[in-house]
């Protein structure tokens, strides 16, 4: 007989609705269904009372375990000083998380409340406005935030240099000459950054690319998803939204304009954290490499076969957007 060792399993619906109802006071029996697996599990939840809740299963990834000690002490912070967010809801023993065994090895999970609304109109400026404003509103309340022995820190060792690392060792990318220039833009890019000095540190969301939220009745974009967050740039953190506006074909920036609008309407961004938003496109587009590099003894080659078609649009954003340029 072959033992295998898996790199990922999935549960079965029946061991996940025993394991909510084990660990959590809901109306039950509780009933669930899987929205998706990738980065993480998640499962929509139901009691028996019609209550709707999210229950996360978090992938083991390159990076090491979920952080979910202090993802959820930042979320229930951000929840009591009434920034709009999905707080986790305690288990039946007071905590906000719990740990599971997998065939791989132990398995953090979180379960949330379900937020009502609607997913955010990539088109709307309204919606853009609203994931800048939460934003902003989000890192007025993490300077009151104290994160206590956080696992990440959101530097560029974490978010480009490892990346980076990963995506070389993966084999995907089997050209030296692409690998070189993945390297060199790397390079370029951190002593770019390096060399603002007095960038904003914050406690990042880590993810918000506009689609980490739901617009609910009152236009307030509600955010979820911390499970990329932790302590580190907040020009990172505005980057990412422009990185979603511009990566993969995609070039407009008037979503980003109304972003950046709405965030200037609660608190100021510096200037070098605006301009260094720009170069943190090229850290955030690496660093999404790198994740799906890590994946690829899963997930399997041809499916992060992209990887190494990327460095053209990187080139092509740092000379157009990166050099001797008043964005």
């Amino acid at each position: 007989m072959l033992d295998f060792n898996p790199l990922y399993s999935t549960p079965q619906i029946a061991a996940i609705e025993q394991f909510i109802d084990r660990h959590y006071p809901l109306a039950g029996p509780v009933s669930c269904r899987l929205l998706q697996r990738g980065l993480n599990d998640v499962y929509l939840a139901l009691g028996s009372n019609g209550e709707r809740y999210v229950f996360r299963l978090s992938h083991r990834r390159a990076r090491g375990p979920a952080d979910v000690r202090t993802e959820t002490a930042f979320l229930t912070h951000l929840a009591q000083s009434g920034v709009p967010v999905a707080a986790p809801i305690p288990t039946r023993e007071g905590s906000l998380f719990v740990e599971g065994d997998a065939p791989e090895g132990v398995r953090q999970a979180v379960l949330f409340r379900a937020i009502e609304g609607r997913k955010p109109d990539t088109a709307d400026a309204g919606d853009a406005r609203a994931n800048g404003k939460t934003l902003a509103l989000m890192h007025d309340a993490a300077e009151t935030f104290q994160p206590d022995g956080a696992l990440y820190r959101l530097d560029l060792e974490h978010l480009l240099h490892r990346p980076l690392a990963r995506i070389c060792d993966s084999g995907v990318v089997e050209d030296a000459e692409v690998r070189s220039d993945l390297e060199d833009i790397a390079a370029r890019t951190a002593k770019a950054i390096e060399a603002f000095g007095d960038l904003t540190s914050t406690y990042c969301h880590g993810d918000c690319h506009g689609f980490n939220a739901r617009i609910n009745d009152a236009g307030e974009a509600v955010f979820f998803d911390f499970d990329d967050g932790g302590p580190g740039y907040l020009a990172y953190d505005l980057s990412v939204f422009l990185w979603a506006q511009t990566s993969f074909g995609r070039r407009s920036t008037a979503m980003w304009d109304a972003f950046v609008d709405a965030y200037r309407a609660v608190r100021p961004i510096t200037p070098a954290d605006f301009e260094a938003a720009h170069r943190f496109v090229i850290v955030r587009h690496i660093w999404l490499m790198g994740e799906y590099a890590s994946r690829a003894q899963e997930w399997g080659s041809e499916t992060v076969g992209w990887i190494a078609r990327e460095a053209n649009f990187l080139k092509t954003w740092e000379t157009e957007r990166c050099v001797e340029r008043l964005f």
